[in-house]
């Protein structure tokens, strides 16, 4: 059997993802003044997953990016029930800080539940979205993809989770808000990372010898078959 090999710029890329997901999540808990508009701190990190998501899948095709969703899924579910566990063990009888522990990292379930959703609706509809759109442009005009695909992924995760997490708990006009504000915050700042995304994707690009176009593909999210 042969070993599949990969290279040491996917290796990094993959990393990165997966420490952007599970950093924002866990700076999620601040929320933040940014000239009036009240938001998560981890977003300022959080849409960087979606930048290094549309490279995955720019450069090395929806298959590939479908299995680092799925991981960085996996570590995430692996980081919080690490936290959970930890928070669960007895204290030692001179630490003092269980209160800060507790108000930092505990999770409620409907947060977990709003959060995983998220995630996985919104990243695989940015990479599809990017995919299909490489097809039907034969690979030209990459910020339309790039814009096009973070307009949909970020607005289905900023719905689901908003919607989730705080439906019943919030009028109606502040959950709107919320959603909009997010929404708007996360695809200006794609827009505007759009010059690094052409620069890294044109990089590894070269380096890696790799443009992959997903024709005939099934985009069944749930596989993870060649």
């Amino acid at each position: 059997m042969s070993e599949q090999k990969y290279s040491v710029w996917f290796l990094a890329v993959v990393g990165l993802f997966i420490t952007c997901l599970i950093t924002a999540n866990i700076i999620a808990v601040k929320l933040v003044d940014f000239g009036g508009l009240i938001v998560p701190a981890g977003i300022v990190i959080f849409p960087i997953s979606y930048i290094v998501g549309d490279v995955l899948t720019e450069v090395y095709g929806f298959k590939r990016a479908r299995r680092v969703i799925w991981l960085g899924f996996a570590c995430n579910a692996l980081a919080v029930g690490a936290i959970l566990i930890g928070q669960a063990l007895p204290a030692a009888g001179f630490w003092d800080a269980q209160a800060a522990y507790d108000r930092i990292l505990g999770y409620s379930p409907r947060l977990l539940i709003a959060s995983f959703a998220a995630f996985l609706v919104g990243e695989f509809a940015n990479s599809y979205i990017l995919a299909r759109m490489k097809v039907a442009t034969k690979g030209r005009w990459l910020w339309t993809r790039t814009i096009t695909s973070t307009l949909v992924g970020q607005g289905l995760d900023s719905v689901i989770f908003i919607l989730i997490a705080f439906a019943g708990e919030s009028p109606t006009d502040v959950l709107m808000t919320a959603i909009v504000s997010q929404w708007v915050f996360k695809t200006v700042y794609e827009a505007l990372a759009t010059p690094i995304t052409y620069a890294v994707v044109g990089f590894i690009k070269r380096r890696e010898g790799v443009d992959v176009y997903d024709h005939d593909l099934t985009f069944n999210p749930l596989s993870l078959a060649e």
